[in-house]
């Protein structure tokens, strides 16, 4: 990557914007960063890789039948993925009280949601062959329906040997799990909360980074995921350990605002910030920076 900035699996991206995931692939690839493709995307992972030669990622869950995971690699293999990213942190879905407050933010439309949704526009395209109807509504269902609350580390060295690439686990917030990860053939782990939506008071995954940095940082890259809203926040990530951060919402804003150029325009603003916060820290390069440039905690 160019900078060690890069774009998180959100899924549904054309709630933001007609070309939804096409638009943030073609925005990533022209920053000279990576895109990471959500499993539950309105565009398949076949319709991204023509739009945009960028460098892409696949997210993939460890679904009741294994089949489903299995097929999804092997048409990322087809498609040329260079990189898979497992998340484990999603077996269970969290109370997202906000989520239902706010209807997901289209509570204020629901004719054009729903209009969209019946009509097939809106679906997820991964899982057409999976169910009877083709339409945001049944595959929805038969993604909750398919997350599996038992996956074990075996299952995880499984998926990683049937890839055999690069491969990152997102969603890890230990210091055992990661050692674990790097155990089993991961070559990245994703430090990340699910954006603080999963579980309610749990740690930031800042607050937890230097340890696992500290100690699995050698074996394998840390990727810190969540919280990430300026370039000094990427500043203070890359000093406490990490090799590089992910971003969601930064982007969705951008996407909703002006789709592709609204991307490029959230991007370009992180890489300004992160560049000026490097000035004025006296640093030239990102790998200078250390915890030194900080005011940590004794402990961190």
């Amino acid at each position: 990557l160019e900078w060690p900035v890069f774009c998180s699996p959100t899924g549904a991206s054309r709630f933001y914007h007609p070309e939804g995931e096409l638009a943030v692939a073609r925005a990533a690839a022209k920053a000279g960063t990576l895109y990471c493709l959500s499993v539950a995307a309105t565009s398949s992972l076949e319709q991204v890789a023509a739009a945009s030669s960028g460098a892409k990622m696949f997210q993939v869950l460890l679904f009741k039948d294994r089949s489903v995971t299995l097929e999804l690699i092997e048409r990322c293999k087809r498609a040329n993925y260079p990189a898979l990213c497992l998340t484990v942190d999603a077996a269970v879905r969290g109370k997202r009280e906000r989520e239902l407050r706010a209807g997901m933010g289209f509570a204020l439309r629901p004719g054009w949601l729903l209009g969209h949704a019946l009509n097939g526009s809106l679906s997820m395209p991964h899982f057409v062959q999976r169910t009877r109807g083709n339409n945001l509504f049944a595959h929805s269902q038969y993604l909750g329906e398919q997350l599996d609350p038992s996956v074990s580390w075996k299952d995880v060295e499984k998926i990683i040997g049937a890839w055999g690439g690069p491969f990152a686990i997102k969603g890890l917030m230990s210091v055992d799990d990661a050692r674990r990860a790097a155990d089993v053939g991961a070559t990245a782990i994703i430090v990340s909360n699910h954006g603080g939506r999963q579980l309610d008071g749990a740690a930031a995954p800042i607050e937890v980074l230097p340890a696992i940095a500290s100690a699995v940082g050698h074996r394998i890259e840390v990727i810190l995921d969540g919280g990430i809203r300026r370039g000094v926040h990427v500043l203070k990530a890359l000093a406490l350990g990490a090799r590089a951060c992910s971003v969601g919402r930064p982007y969705l804003f951008g996407l909703s605002a002006g789709g592709e150029e609204g991307v490029s325009k959230a991007l370009d603003i992180l890489r300004t910030e992160l560049t000026r916060a490097l000035q004025l820290c006296g640093c030239v390069d990102v790998k200078d920076l250390d915890k030194s440039i900080l005011q940590c905690p004794p402990d961190a």
